[in-house]
């Protein structure tokens, strides 16, 4: 398991190898394949969130959640999935007809890239960037335009209100999220995720870069637009923000797509602060990729716990705590590990 994709590339190419393919074409075709297993496993995760979120919930709110639908409620995301696509998908009057529904298959396109460049365990990244965190952090940004899309297009003075606070929120919680990382940047020098994940061997970077992983964190759930930061969908002024107007399947893909953001957002957080696949106390006889999905959906856990526990806050708090307490804590983290780094260099360490 530990080269599963190494192994795959490999076999493909041998095989395509022996049809006259170019080298050229081969390459091109288990890439394609590469991005079709990790959009597979993006829907396939994305659906059991949902049904998890819902057992989070009725844990947190003392109920049972769901249990109806197939065993211990396992199938109702599914039965909700196909009543959503027997839903007709409506357009308004006055949108802006391409833009509007391109928004929505758009979503899902960052969330993919990005995906393609994370490493789930010990040679197990699809693509190992040299410039892996800033390929994250600058794909990750191209979210908010399409949320902007799907807003405007909407030609809904609520789904416009709701697509502005999106811009507003995201590009401010942008730069906290962005300055938190660049603490581990300093320490291990590279951008390249794998050499960040090895460099926590023996230390992860929580310990050492505990204030910028509580910072990245909080901002990371306020880039998801989650509770207490939903200030996107407040049902009782904006309605459902820039959704407003998405029926069926159409709504389904922007839904689907926040639970694709937590397991990202999640998952960087693992490979930047908690080790990524190495396993603790000298574990190591259990898998590599295991570890990372164990990490990975232990903070999607508490993401989910957040939103069942604290209310949402207002929007003048929202980007307080973004540019008055989260940037200058950041900048300050920045100062901080700089000094460290110094002297560990002068002391030859």
């Amino acid at each position: 398991m530990e080269n599963i994709f190494v192994n795959i590339a490999e076999s493909l190419r041998s095989l395509l190898s022996g049809t006259g393919v170019p080298l050229l074409v081969n390459d091109i075709l288990v890439m394609l394949l590469k991005l079709v297993g990790i959009l597979v496993f993006i829907l396939v995760n994305a659906l059991w969130l949902v049904y998890m979120e819902r057992k989070v919930a009725g844990y947190m709110q003392a109920r049972i959640g769901p249990n109806r639908v197939g065993p211990k409620g396992l199938l109702q995301t599914a039965a909700d999935i196909g009543k959503l696509i027997s839903k007709e998908i409506t357009t308004p009057k006055e949108a802006d007809k391409i833009v509007f529904h391109l928004a929505p298959v758009l979503i899902f396109v960052p969330t993919l890239m990005i995906f393609a460049v994370v490493p789930f365990g010990n040679k197990m990244a699809a693509i190992d960037m040299n410039v892996g965190v800033f390929y994250f952090l600058a794909v990750g940004s191209l979210a908010t335009i399409i949320f902007w899309m799907a807003g405007w297009s909407s030609n809904n003075k609520y789904s416009l209100l709701g697509s502005m606070r999106v811009v507003a929120q995201m590009v401010s919680y942008e730069l906290p999220m962005v300055l938190a990382l660049l603490g581990v940047i300093m320490i291990t020098g590279t951008l390249k995720m794998s050499e960040i994940i090895a460099a926590q061997e023996h230390t992860w970077f929580i310990f050492t870069q505990p204030l910028a992983f509580l910072i990245y964190f909080i901002a990371a759930v306020a880039e998801c637009n989650r509770c207490p930061f939903d200030l996107v969908e407040g049902e009782s002024e904006i309605i459902c923000g820039p959704f407003t107007e998405y029926s069926g399947m159409q709504f389904a893909m922007f839904f689907l797509a926040e639970y694709a953001n937590i397991m990202l957002i999640c998952g960087m957080a693992t490979i930047m602060f908690l080790g990524g696949w190495h396993a603790p106390f000298g574990l190591t006889f259990i898998p590599s990729w295991v570890w990372f999905f164990l990490k990975m959906y232990a903070l999607i856990f508490i993401v989910m716990q957040l939103r069942w526990t604290y209310p949402r806050i207002r929007v003048d708090q929202l980007m307080g705590l973004g540019w008055k307490v989260l940037v200058p804590l950041s900048l300050a983290n920045i100062f901080i590990t700089g000094i460290g780094v110094k002297i560990y260099q002068a002391l030859g360490w």
